[in-house]
């Protein structure tokens, strides 16, 4: 944007500046720039507001081409250049170019006989910022410092181009008043608030320190690198707008543009706040104002595309930001401007409400008293508890059920009084009143800001202090407040708030709003659950240094990353209470992984790119230590859901009972015996208990051995089945990695048979796969080498979920039987009705196998395995030598699985598999064919993988780790694997629904859409 809006002074002649605008030949620019640089080039025309711009591309390097409009000053082409050459050090700005006279600007005359001047300077390679998905935290935090270094380096101009009453310089932003009517209806009224706002605060503002500032660092003149992965500022361009203004409207305007599109506004804007305070420091004053700049200049932007729309139609260049600027007005409207200074302080580095610090110093002489708020309690009766995500007081059922959560209550001695809570992160906000979508996904909101006290229900509580009643009512949202009382207190000149909510129906009290309270004053009764908000009977107390606007109601928990700011709007409630309870303590990531370092092996590895530290789990969820919720995609051994409620309990109750091995009786044992075996063929009769799916697998190799007296085997590749020895001889996986020690000499291999970019493709490979079998066979027996067994998935898991073609287990089978060779279903991973059409994998192919192996997932995670066997081969296998497990079938294991079993049924979670599988299939299905990189979908049930490929079907593992990292960023744990680690593998616990399914497809399809996806 150039100056002669400025010296027109009318927005009407916008149009006559449109049509000045001239269309140079092309070939015109080419001879223009030979005959005065010397340099063979190919111009582009480029997009400019009125500018003629071009892009010259030589054989060594690449240029921008400026020509300015007619009656264009030569010192405002002279101040661009001198702009420039100020900062000539700086590697994020073009360098001027001089003709061959060495001059740095040029005229000519055009073909109207009017003046034309030009310039010419280096051009940044990368992206336009406007382009670029997704913009993180650190492109904003970058974005910062370099604008700020750039500000800080134009101060050494001595001259500036005066431009006055220049439209885009905020400082002139009451020009606006007369275009009032230009907004929306909706937004007219918040315009003229700041309008209003603006003139009280201009005496003030006036005396911010100035500078000359680019005043343009919008979303079109950034220029972001093209690594599509890590990203970094290349380069900042355009400075035709550049003013001697207040600095702090450089700050106002790189936020503005920096944050559209952000589901987050206000942390997006504290990220670009953070990088420039950390070149340059803002002050308090200026950082009191921002808010209102930052609006400010969207009102500026908004109000120039509505007046263009008019008058330039045909101009889109100078619509571009009008959709963006709609949105960002009414997000940004809707932020309160105070939480935003406190937020705009604490990432400056001052303490985020200004009064905070002088709260605690006051309070120290004027606190109140447990035994006010509950007379007749005082600090010696309390006890805390611990409601942290990572609490061992707080179970599971606890939070999904209150009855339990009082019963434990109530084991707490008469006289005690449990209370705790303050900046305690929780998993108990599971209602949608707590959840926020972000640019992180959706987050709950799990910092608890105040103290809670349980107490009876009809308990009466007191004021603390003399105040007045400044918001009385019903919060009536799920999990809220319930009755809710704030009181406004006055310390010397310092205004707080206590916040009493949980309390009974309110439109029943017979204290008003605006009415005078004493301290000691009875205020409320503590409510029941049907009148706090669906809580046990308890009082949240908290204390508030400002009411934010808020008219009936308050935030008692916070999201975790904001817990600062909050934590200085909502101080200790402790202090004014006179006790002290245990501080909350959240334990650093960096130590845990350090320790695990020196402790453990080095080959034992963590999942992602940045650990997480999983403090509790609960159904199809996991929690960290922050209280981050992540929906759990990939675990697929928590088969019925994490801590399950009533495997819980059976595994608890049994513990408390009796554990011990199978060489005593015991009922569990037969019990579990019996249910299996009626999810079996006839055939299948006989069971061995052991440990681990590694284990079984290792016993039915041993079993198959003794049966055929062989000890050759074949399996495929891609298949793992455990890491005991002979397990991982048997794992192509594993053994043909580096350190594996590749295949043993008894282990025949097939190729994966992968019917999407496996040897054979198709429907119908299975007679070609099935050839390999056949060719082994036929060479074993010419050999006089045996084989004893097949082991294969009817899924191949590690492989990348590889279904089997239909017809080659069955084919194999009749092969087998005809030369006494063993078929070995490890059903480890798909058992148990997790593929939804069978209870077992192997059904899917209409085959029997010999041997059956099952793991960790029919305990839930619980450590235990089977082998399920024919008859003939028990029979076989019992040769004198007794088969012991120590603790294989014990009584707690035996409980545990036999309870994994009835919630499969009672939940019909085989059911659940097949519809909520089939549907997320439909829908994976529909994201491939809007993204072409999702090659394959397959599965079955809830054992579902779709690969990464490119157009040639290439593996794309790096793709993959990245989609990986990014669901892990939005909340969702996927996994990579395959041969050439490109698939996603689902397969969640069985209780995953169609809600998670709908959430999982949409922030697939959200990923897919940025740029490494899409073009890395």
């Amino acid at each position: 944007m150039l100056f002669l809006k400025t010296l027109i002074g009318n927005l009407l002649t916008n149009r006559l500046l449109f049509k000045m605008k001239n269309k140079f030949e092309l070939a015109f620019i080419e001879k223009l720039i030979f005959s005065n640089y010397k340099i063979r080039s190919k111009a582009i025309q480029i997009n400019g507001e009125i500018d003629d711009n071009f892009k010259l591309i030589s054989r060594n390097d690449t240029y921008f081409f400026k020509i300015y409009p007619v009656n264009t000053e030569k010192e405002f082409v002279k101040f661009q250049v001198d702009i420039l050459s100020s900062l000539k050090k700086n590697k994020k700005t073009s360098n001027n170019k001089p003709a061959v006279n060495g001059s740095l600007f040029g005229s000519f005359t055009d073909k109207n006989n009017n003046l034309r001047f030009y310039r010419m300077n280096s051009w940044i390679e990368g992206r336009l910022w406007s382009k670029v998905n997704p913009i993180n935290k650190s492109l904003r935090f970058e974005l910062g410092e370099v604008s700020a270094k750039i500000s800080k380096e134009l101060k050494i101009i001595k001259k500036s181009y005066e431009r006055k009453n220049f439209h885009w310089d905020l400082q002139n932003f009451l020009w606006i008043e007369n275009y009032v009517n230009e907004f929306k209806d909706l937004q007219i009224n918040r315009v003229k608030k700041l309008i209003k706002s603006f003139k009280k605060e201009e005496g003030k503002y006036k005396k911010f320190r100035k500078s000359i500032i680019h005043n343009d660092i919008n979303d079109n003149n950034i220029i972001v690198s093209k690594d599509l992965k890590d990203p970094e500022i290349s380069g900042i361009i355009d400075f035709g707008d550049c003013v001697y203004t207040q600095l702090i409207n450089e700050v106002a305007i790189v936020c503005t543009y920096a944050i559209i599109g952000s589901k987050n506004p206000l942390i997006s804007a504290c990220e670009v706040l953070e990088g420039f305070n950390n070149i340059l420091k803002i002050k308090e004053e200026e950082i009191d104002l921002l808010y209102n700049l930052i609006l400010m200049r969207i009102s500026i932007s908004l109000l120039k595309s509505n007046l263009n729309s008019k008058l330039n139609r045909k101009n889109k260049y100078l619509l571009i930001s009008q959709n963006d600027m709609e949105v960002l007005f009414e997000d940004w409207s809707k932020i309160n401007k105070q939480l935003a200074t406190c937020f705009f302080r604490k990432y400056c580095g001052y303490i985020p409400h200004k009064n905070e610090k002088q709260f605690y110093k006051l309070i120290k002489k004027n606190n109140s008293s447990l035994s006010i708020l509950f007379k007749g309690l005082n600090k010696k009766n309390i006890q805390p508890i611990d409601l942290s995500v990572s609490s061992n007081w707080l179970d599971n059922e606890m939070i999904l059920d209150d009855k339990v959560f009082d019963q434990k209550l109530k084991l707490i001695e008469s006289n005690k009084l449990p209370c705790g809570g303050y900046l305690e992160v929780r998993p108990v906000y599971d209602s949608l009143d707590y959840e926020k979508i972000t640019d992180y996904g959706a987050e709950n909101r799990s910092t608890h800001l105040g103290i809670d006290f349980w107490v009876k229900e009809k308990t009466s509580v007191y004021s603390i202090k003399d105040g007045l009643v400044k918001i009385i009512t019903n919060d009536k949202t799920k999990k809220g407040y319930g009755g809710l009382i704030i009181l406004e207190h006055l310390i010397n000149d310092i205004k707080y708030y206590s916040l009493y909510g949980h309390l009974s129906d309110q439109e029943k009290s017979k204290i008003k709003k605006g009415q005078k309270i004493k301290k000691g004053q009875k205020i409320g009764e503590i409510g029941n659950k049907k009148e706090n908000g669906g809580w046990a009977p308890h009082l949240h107390f908290q204390i508030l240094l400002t009411l934010l606007g808020f008219k009936n109601d308050f935030p008692g928990v916070c999201f975790f990353n904001e817990k600062e700011v909050w934590a200085s709007i909502c101080p200790n409630p402790e202090k004014i209470l006179d006790i002290k309870l245990p501080a909350a303590k959240i334990k650093n990531n960096d130590k845990l992984i350090l320790k695990r370092n020196e402790y453990l092996g080095a080959n034992l590895k963590l999942s992602y790119k940045s650990p997480l530290h999983i403090v509790r789990g609960l159904n199809q969820f996991l929690f960290d230590n922050h209280g981050r919720k992540f929906l759990d995609t990939v675990n697929n051994i928590a088969h019925v859901g994490h801590q399950n409620i009533n495997v819980t309990k059976a595994a608890k109750k049994q513990l408390g009972i009796l554990n011990t091995n199978t060489r005593y009786l015991h009922e569990e044992i037969l019990i579990l015996s019996e249910k299996l075996l009626q999810k079996f063929p006839n055939k299948l009769s006989k069971i061995y208990y052991v440990n681990s799916g590694s284990e079984a697998n290792e016993l039915a190799i041993r079993m198959s051995e003794i049966y055929t007296n062989s000890n050759n085997h074949i399996v495929s590749k891609g298949g793992y089945h455990g890491n005991t020895n002979y397990a991982i001889n048997l794992s192509n996986y594993k053994y043909s990695k580096k350190g594996g020690g590749g295949k043993p000499k008894n282990i025949y291999e097939i190729p994966l048979p992968d019917m999407f970019r496996g040897k054979h493709r198709g429907k119908n490979s299975s007679k070609n796969y099935f050839s390999y079998v056949e060719k082994i066979v036929k060479h074993s027996k010419r050999k006089k080498e045996k084989i004893s067994s097949m082991m294969i998935e009817p899924i191949i898991s590690c492989g990348g979920q590889i279904e089997l073609p239909k017809t080659f287990l069955k084919k194999c089978q009749n092969l087998f039987k005809k030369n006494n060779i063993l078929l070995i279903c490890d059903e480890v991973q798909t058992g148990f009705g997790r593929v939804g059409e069978k209870y077992w994998g192997f059904e899917l192919y209409d085959v029997i196998p010999d041997l059956v192996t099952l793991g960790k997932p029919m305990g839930n995670g619980h450590p235990i395995g089977a082998v399920v066997c024919t008859k003939e081969i028990s029979d076989k296998f019992n040769n004198g030598i007794e088969f012991f497990s120590s603790f294989g079938g014990n009584p707690v294991s035996c409980k545990i699985s036999n309870e994994v079993i009835n919630e499969v049924e009672s939940k019909k979670l085989q059911q659940n598999a097949l519809f909520v599988g089939n549907y997320l299939k439909s829908g994976l299905n529909k994201l491939a064919k809007k993204h072409s990189i999702i090659g394959d979908v397959r599965g079955k049930g809830l054992f579902i993988g779709f690969e990464l490929v490119d157009q040639k079907l290439n593996p794309l593992e790096e793709k993959a780790k990245y989609l990986k990292n990014r669901m892990k960023d939005l909340g969702f744990l996927t996994s990579n694997d395959g041969i050439d680690h490109n698939v996603i593998k689902i397969k969640p616990p069985m209780i995953f629904d169609k809600k998670n399914a709908d959430n999982l497809l949409f922030y697939l399809d959200l990923v897919l859409k940025e740029d490494y996806i899409k073009y890395g």
